[in-house]
């Protein structure tokens, strides 16, 4: 089933499969500002990484002296059906807990709670918030993401876009090797211009900036128009991914990420993972804004 929020500027579409965001529709331009999952390309609009961010490899971690299968990228939680919690005009939330299943890969009882909610004062801002509990009576070790990927507009190429990190001179970064699994010693530098540089889809595909304190990111486009800003403070990472084929830009804040190549070590040596004490839970939140955008 699928619901909508809708305020003068946008009218949002979120799914239960994955509690996904699967539209964005811009009243005043009548375009989709959501990539819209062409199956030949990316069959995803804006999936949730939970409980993994990226891979491990082989398709196995270990923990608590046991060794687990997780043969999915980024988890598990886009894949399964969540339960619609509460839905109003202006906000939906979605619950996704465990099922005997699922623990045969990832050995914890956890609740996750998703909410999209459209801001009361600026129609333009959507707000994702997530709530991550540990129901069980062990330390509980997780990452947590999103991945949203933003259209393009029609005959906008996204080589020829901006990616706008305010008051940012320049950042580094590291990419992935072509299995998706991280290559921090192989670190590039991103030089910014009045905080601003071409997107390049290049290699790596996938750029990934650890502990930068990226307050905000945003894709501009080729005429200097605003097209969509991420408020991501809380996040110790971002990504930044396109498909080569599709005319989309992810902008993906994190908690936590791949394996480096060759990784071996358990899930607590596991780079970016997250914990939770038995009873404990955790909330993290981040604001798309989109822009007003004319054709």
């Amino acid at each position: 089933m699928q619901h909508i929020l809708e305020n003068e500027a946008l009218k949002l579409c979120i799914d239960d499969a994955g509690a996904e965001l699967c539209s964005v529709l811009d009243k005043a331009s009548g375009c989709e500002r959501i990539w819209t999952a062409d199956p030949a390309i990316w069959n995803r609009h804006a999936p949730i990484l939970f409980p993994f961010v990226g891979k491990v490899v082989d398709g196995k971690y270990r923990v608590g002296g046991r060794e687990y299968s997780m043969k999915t990228q980024h988890g598990f939680a886009r894949d399964m059906d969540f339960t619609c919690l509460v839905e109003t005009p202006s906000s939906v939330t979605h619950r996704l807990l465990p099922t005997a299943k699922l623990q045969e890969c990832y050995p914890y009882s956890f609740c996750l709670d998703i909410r999209h909610s459209l801001d009361p004062e600026n129609p333009r801002l959507l707000h994702i918030a997530w709530r991550v509990e540990n129901c069980g009576r062990d330390l509980m070790y997780y990452s947590i993401g999103g991945h949203p990927g933003f259209l393009m507009p029609e005959g906008v190429h996204k080589e020829d876009c901006r990616l706008v990190f305010p008051g940012r001179d320049h950042l580094s970064y590291f990419g992935a090797d072509a299995a998706g699994f991280a290559l921090p010693g192989e670190k590039h530098t991103l030089s910014l211009s009045a905080g601003r540089a071409l997107y390049q889809a290049d290699i790596p595909s996938t750029w990934i900036f650890e502990e930068q304190a990226i307050q905000s990111v945003g894709i501009e486009l080729p005429d200097g128009t605003p097209f969509v800003t991420m408020h991501c403070e809380q996040f110790p990472l971002l990504a930044v991914w396109a498909n080569p084929a599709g005319p989309f830009i992810c902008l993906e804040p994190w908690f936590g990420r791949t394996d480096d190549a060759g990784f071996s070590g358990t899930l607590a040596e596991k780079p970016g993972m997250q914990t939770l004490v038995p009873g404990g839970h955790r909330e993290i939140s981040y604001s798309i804004e989109f822009h007003p955008w004319a054709p």
